[in-house]
């Protein structure tokens, strides 16, 4: 009796899917297909809705992944199935179907061949989306807090894989690059901002297989005899001299010593101190102008109470480097 009742039931189905198709639609539609409008990424960076499709085209599915299915027309076979640890999704009407390691499209290709060689739908197309890739995830690399790999549930964009990664570090940069797993050799360029208009159309679209990395921003520090000894952001690596570095530390304490002053500087050889004449360069001096600082510079500003201050070594003061706050 029971299997009778199945039986049935398949039939009405089976009849109510032939029916969908074969009935026109009370207003005239057309199978879906992707935009071609452009989005701004920041100044100068676009990318293009058919390249981010393409991109998420190309991706295989694989055990565990979530997708929802359409059939155009055939709103009764809307679902979603979750592939099983064979491989296989489980569909109305044809049952268990294979598209582990296959792409959508080649995935959709399939399913439209099981419903039209089955005699369910006369011409099938499948639309899949994928909800959530188990599968593949993004790697978050970088000035983040947590750098690892991360699942991709579901629609992701750029803010929600820096947020899974415990947000950005105190030493984080502006731009973030991403680069696609199908384009290495071209990775996007996003400019982050506090602009909320800007920060909207950072926030990109991110896929299973992308690699994002924060930059970390350029850092100059000051300490020593300085009203505020602190690590100061080189906003979008801008150029800090040696008196906009004291401005910013709140200026000299009264006990500094002007004539000890010094840089020290990491280059590829190691690190050295530069003298800083920073009585003279105060004075305006001939012949002393203000001392451009690079990234990771330390200027360091003893303390005339002691001339054993001065000669403090390089490892010291930059130990004390490493413990100051980081200011923007």
């Amino acid at each position: 009796m029971k299997s009778l009742f199945r039986a049935a039931a398949f039939v009405v189905l089976a009849s109510a899917v032939v029916l969908a198709q074969e009935a026109p639609p009370k207003q005239p539609q057309s199978a879906p297909r992707a935009g071609t409008d452009s989005a701004v990424i920041a100044e100068g960076i676009t990318e293009t809705k058919d390249a981010r499709s393409a991109d998420r085209s190309a991706l295989k599915v694989g055990v565990g992944d979530l997708l929802e299915m359409k059939v155009f027309g055939v709103p009764d076979l809307t679902d979603s199935f979750r592939i099983d640890t064979e491989g296989n999704v489980s569909l109305p009407l044809v049952g268990a179907v294979n598209i582990e390691g296959l792409t959508l499209d080649q995935a959709q290709k399939t399913i439209e061949a099981k419903l039209r060689d089955g005699g369910f739908v006369r011409d099938p197309h499948v639309t899949l989306t994928v909800k959530e890739f188990v599968t593949q995830g993004i790697s978050v690399m970088g000035e983040v807090v947590r750098p690892g790999v991360y699942p991709l549930l579901g629609a992701r964009r750029l803010f929600d894989a820096l947020s899974a990664a415990g947000g950005t570090t105190q030493k984080a940069g502006k731009v973030v690059s991403i680069t696609r797993r199908d384009n290495p050799g071209e990775p996007q360029l996003i400019a982050l901002s506090t602009d909320p208009a800007i920060a909207a159309k950072s926030n990109v679209d991110v896929y299973p297989g992308d690699t994002i990395v924060v930059s970390k921003a350029g850092i100059v520090y000051v300490v020593g005899e300085v009203g505020r000894p602190s690590g100061f952001i080189m906003e979008n690596n801008e150029q800090l001299t040696v008196l906009q570095a004291l401005a910013l530390a709140q200026g000299l304490n009264k006990n500094a010593a002007l004539n000890d002053a010094k840089i020290i500087r990491k280059t590829p050889e190691g690190r050295k101190e530069i003298p800083v004449a920073l009585k003279k360069i105060l004075e305006s001096k001939p012949g002393h102008p203000d001392m451009p600082m690079q990234a990771e510079d330390i200027l360091f500003v003893p303390t005339s109470a002691a001339k054993s201050a001065a000669r403090r070594t390089m490892e010291a003061v930059i130990q004390i480097s490493t413990g100051v706050a980081i200011r923007r």
